[in-house]
This record gives structure tokens, C-alpha cells and sequence, in this order.
């Protein structure tokens, strides 16, 4: 039977409710770290659209370079014709990547990037078996979602999912209560049984890992472990992928996490601060290791054929450069880190400060350590009541992550300690 009238809905009841919002703010101007909604309430925006807009909201060069290129080309399907947007964003994505990632391929999002990343391992291997870590985050696609075990909600009632994913523990050192070192140790030893255990080496075609684990908890890898992988990876003949989608494009105060530990990767995987809010993401690795990829077996209609994406990506990176802000991320990262643990001296609620550059974490903890997930809800609420955004993480819930624009300044930064300190101390 056809369907002849419609309900009249308000707005926000046409959208499907699998959406969860921090917010009901519908923003309609931004500029740098601060939204405005249409009655001209401002908002001090510390998610950075969960880490994408590391330029700020309409960085005026990058609106520049994308109403340039609309006049000139939108779009050109990869199969059909080559953008040169496309040709100038692997170019610029050469220059920033370490000497021996020379090849890059490009889709939309970080789910689809980390799919490509995982086909092209095994193409080029052989092997059919992936090791993954507990906590990681990895996507919503049905493979990633068999990547992701950061909060059973991802996976929740999608079982049974793709095969040959392994999971192995993540060093995170405030987690088990240990020092690094032991940590680490553990880890490594964990990681030994899987390969023993699980997943034989010859069997196995990469072991992938963010190096500063998102969704589950914001933690930093310890750089011995990443050169662990390393050596594991070389051992053996796996592949190591380090997934920056949300550590990438200067938010750790380098361009990519990995360059702190002096490790290098087989594949990177890259979304999001990319594109400075438009869908873009890229895998980049070695030609040896991208000449094993068949041609046609992987691909897709809109990847590297939006060229308005590429003038967006190519301009993010160029201001990233230009205008300093890893040198700016480096520097307000480490005023929000003292002020947060100058906050932790008179709040032992605060169990944990951790991070890198513009990219961090405060972890709520009870006297015993458990998680206390009940202050952070309040603390969060209080901020958004004084309009600043910040977004939740970690299993429990106990953990908010600090994610504001690589532009943010010195005074907006010191506003947004003062909101939160206020928050935590009428929450407690």
C-alpha cells in the first residue's frame, strides 16, 4: 500500500536514532574554536568535530581553496579520468610521510581507509589473520567493527562478525596499576601467546595499532613497545599498519604520532584532520608493498575523485606548515596539561593526566582506582551549561579527552581549564 501522507515531525525527529548527540546545538557559523548557533550563543568547541577540524572551523585559507576549486572541477571518478587535486594531495602527502611510504590511496573515511589498509595486507602477504588491540577503535564497517573493542556498543547485537581478527592486551600502565616498564613487558609476552597461541606468523598479515589508543582512553603507546611491534613484525614478515586517522595531521604536535617513537611503518592509515572537515582519508605505503595490490580488487566511486577533498587536504597541510601550529599545539598542549594536573593537586578524583601535544586525557578514578564514571557525567554537563564541548572516552566512560583546534589560544585555552575546574569542583 502506497504511502499518501506524512506525519508532520519537528526537524530533529527526521533523522534516524541510531545517532547518539553530545548536543541538541545547531550550530550555524565557525571560526577557529568556537561555534555560534543561529541566537548567537557561542560555544568553545573542544572535539574539534572528534579531532577533524585541527585547523579550526573555516579556516579562511582553506574556505579560499575550496570556493577556488568549485569553479574549476567538483569532481572526476578515479576509474574514468585522474583530478590533479588528487596527483597534489599524494605529492604533498610524500613530503610529510617518512622517505620509504612513497604510494597513496584514498577514500572517504577512516573506516573505509583502515579496510583498504587491511586488503592490502593481505594481498601483499598472502595471509589471511589481523592482531589488533584491546580498547582500539578501528570503525563501524562490519570489519572494523571486528577490529574495534573499545565499548561492546559498537559490536552490540552485529554478531557474528568478519573472522581472523585477534585481540591482544594494549600497555596501558595506569589501567593495570603497574609502571611502564612492567607494562610493557606484559605485553609483549601477551602478544608472544597470540602468535602461539592464535594466530600462527605465517598466517598472519599485520598487526595494527593506534599509537595513542582513542576511543579507548586516549593512552600513548610506549615508544618500547611500538619498536617491539617492530622487531616482531620484521621477525616474521607481518606488516605493521599504524592507524592515525585520529592521532594524525599535527594533533600529538607532530604531523604523525608514530615520529615520536622513531618507528617506521609498512602502512599508514589517515582520515579525518585531513581534510579539515571534508570526508577524506588515505593509506600510504611502500611501492614494493603497493605493486602486490591487484589492480581492480579494491576501489570505490567518490575515493580521490572529490577534487573540492583534495583542495581542502592539500591546503590543511600547507597551513599546518606555514601558519606553525605544531609548534602551537606543542605549546598550548603543555598549558593544558599543567593546568589540568595543578587541577588533579586539589581533585584526587582526577586519577590520570595524560597525552601528546593537543591530544588529552583526564581519567576519573575512585580512592580504590575502579572507575568512577558518575562525576564525569556531571562534569560534563556543567561544562556544556557553561558552552564548552568536550567529549567522553574509555570503556568505562571515565576518561574525557581534551581534543581542542590546533589554533586554539593561550586565553582560550585558560578559559576552558577555568569552566572545567569549576564543573569538577561543584561535581565532587
Amino acid at each position: 500500500m502506497l504511502q499518501t501522507e506524512k506525519s508532520i515531525l519537528a526537524p530533529e525527529a527526521l533523522l534516524s536514532n541510531v545517532w547518539t548527540h553530545l548536543t541538541h546545538i545547531q550550530p550555524v557559523v565557525g571560526r577557529g574554536a568556537i561555534l555560534k548557533d543561529k541566537e548567537g550563543n557561542e560555544y568553545l568547541d573542544f572535539t574539534s568535530g572528534i579531532g577533524v577540524i585541527n585547523t579550526g572551523h573555516c579556516h579562511p585559507r582553506i574556505v579560499k581553496a575550496i570556493q577556488k576549486q568549485t569553479e574549476q572541477l567538483i569532481f572526476g571518478q578515479m576509474n574514468c579520468v585522474i583530478p590533479p587535486t588528487t596527483i597534489k594531495m599524494a605529492e604533498k602527502l610524500n613530503e610529510i610521510t617518512p622517505s620509504h611510504i612513497d604510494r597513496f590511496f584514498f577514500a572517504n573515511s577512516g573506516s573505509e581507509a583502515t579496510e583498504a589498509a587491511v586488503k592490502l595486507a593481505k594481498c601483499a602477504t598472502g595471509r589471511s589473520n589481523i592482531i589488533v588491540f584491546q580498547g582500539s577503535f578501528h570503525g563501524r564497517t562490519h570489519l572494523t567493527m571486528a577490529m574495534t573493542t573499545s565499548k561492546t556498543v559498537y559490536r552490540h547485537k552485529y554478531q557474528p562478525l568478519p573472522s581472523g581478527i585477534f585481540v591482544t592486551p594494549f600497555p596501558y600502565s595506569y589501567f593495570y596499576g603497574w609502571d611502564e616498564e612492567t607494562t610493557v613487558e606484559f605485553c609483549k609476552k601477551q602478544l608472544d601467546l597470540v602468535l602461539r597461541g592464535q594466530t600462527a606468523p605465517d598466517e598472519t598479515a599485520a598487526i595494527i595499532i593506534e599509537p595513542v589508543i582513542g576511543e579507548g582512553g586516549y593512552v600513548p603507546v610506549p615508544p618500547a613497545f611500538l619498536h617491539h611491534l617492530r622487531e616482531v613484525c620484521d621477525e616474521h614478515g607481518i606488516l605493521l599498519i599504524i592507524d592515525e586517522v585520529q592521532s594524525g595531521f599535527g594533533r600529538t604536535g607532530k604531523f604523525f604520532c608514530f615520529e615520536h617513537s622513531n618507528v617506521k611503518p609498512d602502512v599508514i592509515v589517515m582520515a579525518k584532520g585531513l581534510g579539515s572537515g571534508f570526508p577524506v582519508s588515505a593509506i600510504g605505503a611502500t611501492a614494493e608493498i603497493m605493486d602486490k595490490w591487484t589492480p581492480g580488487t579494491h576501489g570505490g566511486t567518490y575515493g580521490g575523485g572529490s577534487a573540492l577533498a583534495g583542495a581542502a587536504a592539500c591546503e590543511t597541510i600547507d597551513v599546518i606548515k606555514e601558519e606553525q601550529l605544531l609548534e602551537n599545539c606543542n605549546e598550548r598542549g603543555e598549558q593544558l596539561r599543567a593546568g589540568l594536573r595543578k587541577i588533579q593537586e586539589q581533585c584526587p578524583i582526577i586519577g590520570d593526566v595524560r597525552g601528546l601535544g593537543l591530544m588529552v586525557a583526564v581519567e576519573f578514578t575512585n580512592p580504590d582506582k575502579t572507575a568512577n564514571s558518575e562525576v564525569l557525567g556531571k562534569v560534563m554537563k556543567k561544562c556544556l551549561d557553561n558552552n564548552l564541548l568536550l567529549l567522553a572516552c574509555g570503556p568505562y566512560k571515565n576518561v574525557i579527552r581534551w581534543i581542542p583546534p590546533l589554533v586554539v589560544t593561550e586565553e582560550q585555552i585558560a578559559k576552558g581549564l577555568k569552566i572545567f575546574e569549576d564543573a569538577l569542583k561543584s561535581s565532587i
